[in-house]
């Protein structure tokens, strides 16, 4: 009743207040807790609705302000607890600049942040000029820090992430030191970020393997202490990277000491003007506590990294800003340290699909989930619309390059799409599979358009045996799984659905399709996804 009261601003009868306070203290303070701060959404900015001070007591530490920030000509609402403007430097802006002052995005200095802009990965930034101002600032001594999380929720990272790697990958090349934080404690929980249900709970031996796995992808990438010189074009001057895991910090944290010491920095409303938690809302998708903690753990992350190794930006999809904005604002209140956070525009292809999404499944870049050929074949496929986009994104070709690529037209788009698969595939895998690669799409372009189906080199695929006696009885689905082309047998009977399973030219109709020796010409059978 009292929440409701101050909700909608009405006035508090002193008889509730009596009777709570004659509610046993562990309730009460439960109470306290679970809804401090209070911010009636009738409260006009800058002006926090008087609560009555016989709640004041527990709550007073975390009344908050609103403001608006521009974001594509909309406008999200952040609740920030008196946040001062030499922190976060927002205005509304009807522009594609996520909120920042363009003022401030011609003038950049830092090379990071140049490339931030003119290659598309630049987004939304807490305080663009005084972050520039800072990485500026840094020395070959004290290298500007910044951290991007990954959960651990599967054994390989997919093409979804290859962006925020992207980036990491240019910090290092631009003198700064970048920090990997693997989520062996965020994975237990699940981040509800983008998602209509909870996601599975995972068991602590599966989280370790699962961190294994996607570990293997950042040694492509970025330089560690000790790697030997794999780049032939790696600066060893260039700071080595660090991979952290929180499960160091908050695999050991005491509830009670956590919610006390931490607590009254979070504020329910602001909790819940989330997109992540609105959209839930409103799909009436459960929301469980342990997801909605998930947000607080992310902010400590930032919190501790700071602490720790220094790190001044945490890095992240736009889907994550609330959570960045978060931890900013706590390492502000909690140790008086400016920190900044800076996002990328979440990348769909032209088609409205979601990045790494296909007909076949996700698009995972360990060679063991999905081989070179796959990867490399991902990218040749790419939407015409896509290409100048996704070279500036996920290449390291000059601009200039990428920008005579993008005059092609009609069929010579094909050129560049070649480009953008060596480019993509080379950065991954090595460039050293790229002959075997170009061999076995020559090969298999051949046969297909031959009369004889035998023609074409298979010998960059991957193999399974299949014994003679087996044929009739092994299905298609258990193939699919078996060479990669699927994660399990439900995606393998997605990708059947989908239309995107094929018998060599053939599409697989039936999901109880099995192979039959009619399928096997010169003793082979080529799959396709």
């Amino acid at each position: 009743e009292i929440v409701s009261r101050m909700l909608s601003s009405k006035p508090v009868p002193l008889v509730l207040l009596l009777l709570l306070l004659l509610l046993p203290h562990r309730l009460m303070l439960a109470l306290s807790f679970s809804y401090m701060s209070i911010l009636p959404r009738s409260a006009p900015i800058g002006v926090c609705r008087g609560m009555t001070s016989a709640l004041r007591f527990s709550l007073s530490s975390s009344f908050g302000i609103r403001r608006s920030v521009g974001i594509n000509g909309s406008s999200l609402r952040l609740c920030s607890n008196n946040i001062s403007n030499s922190d976060v430097n927002y205005k509304t802006l009807d522009t594609n600049t996520g909120g920042i002052n363009i003022d401030d995005i011609s003038n950049i200095k830092h090379p990071f942040l140049k490339i931030m802009r003119d290659r598309g990965y630049l987004f939304q930034c807490t305080n663009l000029k005084a972050l520039d101002n800072a990485m500026m600032s840094s020395t070959p001594s004290s290298p500007f820090t910044a951290y991007l999380g990954f959960d651990a929720t599967a054994d390989s990272l997919h093409v979804g992430s290859l962006l925020q790697i992207m980036i990491l990958r240019h910090l290092q090349k631009s003198g700064c030191r970048p920090v990997v934080l693997v989520g062996g404690a965020t994975s237990k929980v699940g981040d509800p970020t983008g998602k209509d249900e909870s996601r599975k709970l995972l068991e602590e031996e599966e989280i370790q393997r699962n961190i294994d796995g996607i570990s293997k992808v950042f040694n492509n990438f970025l330089t560690f202490d000790g790697d030997s010189e794999t780049d032939a074009e790696a600066d060893s001057s260039n700071p080595a990277a660090i991979m952290v895991n929180n499960d160091d910090w908050l695999g050991g944290l005491k509830y009670l000491n956590f919610l006390r010491d931490y607590g009254t920095y979070f504020t329910i409303n602001r909790m819940m003007s989330f997109e992540s938690v609105k959209q839930r809302m409103a799909r009436d998708a459960p929301l469980s506590f342990l997801e909605f903690n998930y947000m607080i753990l992310q902010a400590y992350d930032f919190l501790e990294l700071s602490r720790r190794h220094g790190v001044k930006l945490q890095l992240g999809g736009s889907d994550q800003w609330g959570n960045i904005v978060s931890g900013t604002e706590l390492a502000r209140r909690v140790d008086q340290e400016q920190v900044f956070g800076l996002t990328a525009p979440l990348i769909t292809t032209s088609d409205g699909r979601k990045m790494g999404k296909t007909e076949g499944g996700a698009v995972w870049l360990n060679a063991d989930r999905l081989s070179p050929y796959d990867y490399w074949q991902f990218w040749r496929n790419t939407n015409d619309d896509d290409v100048p986009r996704f070279l500036r994104l996920f290449t390291e070709l000059p601009l200039e390059e990428v920008e005579e690529l993008e005059k092609l037209e009609g069929s010579k788009i094909n050129d560049a799409k070649k480009v953008l698969a060596d480019e993509c595939t080379a950065l991954l895998h090595g460039k050293e599979c790229l002959p075997p690669i170009w061999e076995t799409a020559a090969s298999l372009f051949a046969a297909s358009s031959s009369s004889s189906p035998g023609e074409g080199d298979t010998g960059g695929l991957n193999r399974v045996t299949v014994a003679a006696a087996d044929l009739g009885t092994v299905k298609a689905t258990d193939m699919f799984l078996e060479l990669g082309l699927a994660s399990s047998k439900k995606d393998a009977r997605r990708l059947i659905a989908g239309g995107g399973a094929k018998i060599r030219e053939e599409k697989i109709e039936d999901e109880q399709r099995v192979l039959v020796e009619g399928d096997f010409v010169d003793g082979e059978c080529v799959l396709r996804a």
